[in-house]
């Protein structure tokens, strides 16, 4: 009987083992197959899934902050290329095409000023199926000084290497699997989420379905926003320089003020507009002798200006207040005492063409940005009605204790699409919807249930309901939309148990902890 029952065994690895060579087999000969104008293949690979793929030929700072190896899930292709978007620009091109295909294409995005291709989320979207592409935005490496006296290359960052690179891969998916593709999805955060933005605005053919995270929209006012910390605040030595542990205090006195007005006391700002907290109860007494838990008047008064928003020259509104409840990690980056580097490089590099330009920014200094604003990189067109009318889907989400990008800003959006299309929220619901994530920091993490499938660092589920790429496709291909985003507070990070989980409510509502119970628990929690 044994020997009966092997054989099917032996059969389906025999199988196995030919589709695989098959696989290998035409992806090392399609390399050469590729001739697409502007198009030059580097190489072919097969990748078998389990990898430790080493990223030697990445850019220095490009491996110092994503890593210099990136473990690929699935067995794949990996080409990569390089593509002239100009006579004196390229793009360096990556497409990924996994052995198990779902029929989908993806393209994944970036992140700063930089030009790291960001492979962890070329595996995680390949590990599902999707065959994706990701370029190096135009430039490598983290610096913006590649711009420095080179439009071509400022013009690939503000949208054209992303467009390039979902050209070319759609047409290499196309030439690899028979099958084609059904539909193309985009997958990005931060700077990510204002390509898939301008994708929206200027490409709106590109992408049945964007998740956009966090977007670095509104850019040249978030540039000096992020500038002007600094003015505020000073250097480490100044009088009116907080350190992270006075950060802290203030962070305590924040939540002591605001956590439990959405009904919980959980150390998290369910919904920040409620917040404005009253900074003066943390000036030290005139007597005092212990001034550790309390601050002086030149740090509350810094303090209170780094919560305000920027205005103009003429008074209007350029960008919105940092929201309460991200200082603990804004001070290590925002308010450290040091100029901003992306605000620092885009003001050298770009706007004055200065590389010795200090970083003691003004309001006219903001007033230049905006005025410049290259290859209208602010990304601000509120009416998309060209991407409704292809059937397009957004699910657009921003952490509420993000501490390099306000999530008012992505507020403030939101409303401006409403009033440029006059729609209604309910009207932008069957196309556009908002989900303010609390208790997310950047992009992930944070102290809340923040893990929402945006990526391999915060997998929980694969559920649509848990996983915002899923809840893209069933939203694309089913017309199911999301009514809340679900997320995991992990315990120990990726791959770790959830400590609790919390559904989180699409714009205009908010969250609210009705109870009976533990905030832990989800059912507790009501959209109103």
């Amino acid at each position: 009987m044994g020997f009966h029952f092997a054989i099917p065994i032996l059969a389906l690895s025999s199988a196995v083992a030919a589709s695989q060579d098959a696989f290998q087999s035409k992806c090392v000969q399609f390399g050469n197959q590729i001739n697409l104008p502007h198009v030059s293949v580097n190489f072919a690979e097969y990748v078998p899934g389990g990898t430790n793929l080493s990223l030697s030929d990445n850019a220095p700072s490009c491996n110092a902050q994503n890593g210099a190896y990136q473990n690929v899930t699935a067995d794949l292709c990996r080409i990569t290329m390089a593509v002239e978007t100009s006579n004196s620009s390229q793009i360096t091109l990556e497409a990924w095409f996994p052995r198990e295909y779902n029929g989908r294409f993806l393209s994944t995005g970036n992140g700063g000023l930089s030009g790291c291709i960001q492979y962890y989320d070329l595996d995680y979207a390949s590990q599902f199926g999707f065959a994706t592409v990701g370029a190096n935005n135009g430039h490598n490496g983290t610096s913006g000084k590649p711009f420095y006296h080179h439009p071509e290359v400022l013009k690939d960052f503000a949208y054209r290497s992303l467009h390039t690179g979902v050209v070319v891969g759609k047409e290499l998916t196309k030439q690899f699997y028979d099958e084609g593709f059904n539909k193309s999805y985009y997958l990005g955060c931060s700077t990510g989420g204002r390509q898939g933005w301008k994708s929206i605005q200027r490409y709106p053919s590109d992408f049945d379905g964007v998740v956009a995270g966090a977007p670095a929209i509104n850019f040249s006012n978030l540039i000096s926003w992020s500038a002007r910390f600094y003015s505020i605040l000073g250097s480490n030595t100044s009088d009116t320089y907080l350190t992270p542990d006075e950060w802290s205090l203030v962070h305590d006195e924040i939540l002591r003020q605001c956590d439990t007005l959405d009904g919980a006391k959980d150390g998290i700002i369910e919904d920040p507009d409620l917040c404005r907290p009253i900074l003066q109860t943390l000036i030290c007494a005139a007597d005092a002798k212990q001034t550790s838990s309390c601050l002086s008047s030149a740090q509350v008064h810094a303090a209170e200006q780094a919560f305000s928003p920027l205005y103009g020259t003429n008074g209007d509104l350029l960008y919105p207040r940092m929201q309460p409840g991200s200082e603990i990690l804004a001070s290590w980056i925002m308010y450290n005492g040091e100029p901003f580097p992306f605000s620092l490089d885009w003001f050298r590099y770009v706007v004055y063409d200065d590389p010795s330009w200090s970083g003691n920014f003004t309001v006219k200094d903001a007033a230049a940005a905006l005025a410049q604003n290259p290859y209208n990189i602010q990304t601000w067109e509120g009416d998309i009605r060209p991407f409704q009318k292809t059937g397009g889907k957004i699910l657009h989400y921003h952490g509420m204790q993000d501490e390099l990008i306000s999530s008012e800003d992505s507020k403030l959006y939101y409303s401006h699409v409403a009033e440029a299309m006059g729609q209604s929220p309910s009207e932008l619901d069957d196309f556009y919807r908002f989900f303010p994530i609390s208790g997310m920091s950047h992009c992930a993490n944070g102290d809340g249930a923040s893990a929402i499938g945006q990526g391999t660092q915060t997998y929980a589920s694969s559920d649509p309901e848990s996983n915002v790429l899923m809840a893209m496709v069933k939203w694309v291909e089913e017309g199911v939309a999301p009514e809340t985003v679900r997320g995991a507070k992990l315990s120990a990070g990726p791959g770790s148990q959830a400590e609790y989980w919390r559904k989180h409510c699409r714009w205009p509502r908010r969250n609210f902890f009705k109870g009976p119970g533990n905030y832990t628990d989800e059912s507790a929690w009501q959209c109103i």
